[in-house]
């Protein structure tokens, strides 16, 4: 009789999508493709070898990095570039057959916004997408990762992917969040604790009672920043959260198909004596409110800590990293992070753009006004009409905000909305590296909470002081 062998939530997962192996590396079996504007070169690739879609079923697309958010008009982009990417992806997947929501359409919005929205992403499946934030899906028990253009089309024409299994790595979660604390503190606060190389090679599975009792929007963020750890993905096992979340919605299986899925998704969680490569833990009880201050989401700091100096216990940061993010941002060492003053602000992105987020950044500005040029973009023009319907737009308009359609807007700034040079943006987006909101901008990565609070304050604030928590 052969032993029982423990085994991790990704190992099981992976297993089941083996089609063969050669040497170190997997054919893997894809259950869901999800596919952006800038998939243009991958089916370039296709039409070159004469080759089709293998299963366009199994394929979603949604136009996102080049929509336009103060129009829904494909028409409203402000360069003709921008303008033939959308149009040449709606070409792309009309022609090969596959359902897409272009740029105002009823479920348009953001890649990971909508596929767990739609029900597309589902517990157990391999889910994958040529963008680095496809780890978001993981959250909802999924094994989603992000691939490049020639991979894109291989998954395209044969519904397949080549990968070598990654090293497992579990964070724990213990203790609980405190009022004003949020699940992009808890992430942003992990990767300044151990640097974006951490997960380097590893896929991160979630643990702990702080991610038991976390929203399945909250999961999402955790998720969709595990790449800035440097990880290749991040999962949460599923359970009753998750499963309320997903049924019925469109994609979702339904009738029998529902308990024979259910049954099988009760089975998805690691062993308990699964062997990890790597374990790690953090108190969340004792967590605050972050801000980024540099050039990395490793460069962050409680929102009440000062900007930090040579000699501070800084293990991933060299003095020399440390003087060219501060050149580059702007800032003195020592300063007080409540201390510097920011041009606009921004709320929005895969990160921190669903209904819980608007929500929390509603409930700070309520009663307040802007001192700051604020945008306020939703994840989804579903997630959009759920907000009007619960009156958060009236508040982001009456505080003086922007109120925005779908799409990655200033978070990567490619539809035409950019931070000037030199200029500070606070952005509950997820990344901050030179230029990525607009050349020489200066990006602050932080809550939705922290955002309003600032966006209030015009400078950098702590949420609780609004909300006197």
């Amino acid at each position: 009789m052969t032993e029982f062998q423990a085994r991790t939530l990704v190992d099981k997962i992976w297993s089941d999508h083996v089609v063969e192996t050669v040497e170190d590396y997997d054919l893997l079996y894809v259950d869901r493709h999800i596919i952006h504007e800038g998939s243009r070169t991958p089916f370039d690739i296709l039409r070159k070898h004469g080759l089709g879609v293998a299963r366009p079923d199994l394929t979603l697309g949604t136009a996102d990095h080049y929509a336009p958010t103060h129009k829904p008009r494909i028409d409203a982009s402000p360069h003709p570039d921008m303008r033939l990417m959308l149009e040449r992806f709606a070409e792309n997947t009309d022609r090969f057959g596959i359902e897409a929501y272009h740029v105002g359409a009823r479920d348009h919005g953001i890649v990971h916004v909508v596929g767990p929205e739609a029900g597309f992403t589902l517990p157990g499946v391999l889910l994958v997408c040529g963008d680095s934030h496809t780890s978001s899906h993981g959250a909802l028990g999924a094994l989603a990762f992000g691939i490049g253009a020639s991979e894109v089309a291989h998954v395209l024409g044969t519904q397949t992917i080549w990968q070598k299994r990654p090293k497992t790595m579990r964070l724990y979660c213990g203790g609980n969040l405190t009022p004003s604390v949020e699940p992009k503190d808890l992430i942003l606060s992990f990767i300044a604790t151990h640097g974006t190389h951490v997960g380097t090679g590893h896929i991160i599975e979630y643990a702990g009672p702080v991610i038991e009792a976390m929203s399945v929007e909250g999961r999402l963020t955790i998720c969709n920043m595990s790449i800035e750890a440097g990880a290749r993905a991040g999962l949460v096992a599923p359970d009753a959260q998750t499963f309320s979340y997903v049924q019925g919605r469109r994609y979702a299986p339904g009738g029998g198909a529902w308990d024979e899925a259910l049954a099988n998704w009760r089975l998805l969680k690691s062993d308990a004596n699964a062997q990890f490569d790597m374990e790690v833990s953090m108190d969340a009880g004792s967590l605050a409110p972050m801000v980024s201050w540099g050039v990395s989401p490793q460069m962050s700091a409680p929102v009440t800590d000062t900007v930090p100096t040579k000699g501070d216990d800084m293990p991933h940061l060299s003095d020399e990293a440390l003087d060219a993010a501060l050149a580059y941002m702007g800032l003195e060492a020592g300063a007080r992070l409540l201390d510097i003053a920011i041009d606009l602000v921004f709320i929005g992105s895969c990160t921190n753009s669903r209904i819980e987020d608007l929500r929390r950044s509603a409930s700070v500005l309520k009663g307040h006004r802007v001192a700051v040029p604020t945008i306020v973009s939703p994840g989804s023009n579903r997630v959009r009409a759920q907000a009007e319907e619960e009156g958060l737009d009236r508040i982001f308009l009456e505080a003086g905000a922007e109120w925005h359609f779908s799409g990655c807007s200033l978070c990567v700034g490619m539809n035409g909305h950019t931070v000037g040079s030199g200029q500070r943006c606070l952005s509950t987006a997820n990344r901050n590296f030179k230029g990525r909101q607009g050349k020489n901008s200066r990006t602050h990565l932080a809550s939705p909470s922290t955002a309003a609070a600032s966006a209030i304050a015009g400078r950098i604030a702590d949420p609780r002081q609004v909300m006197g928590s």
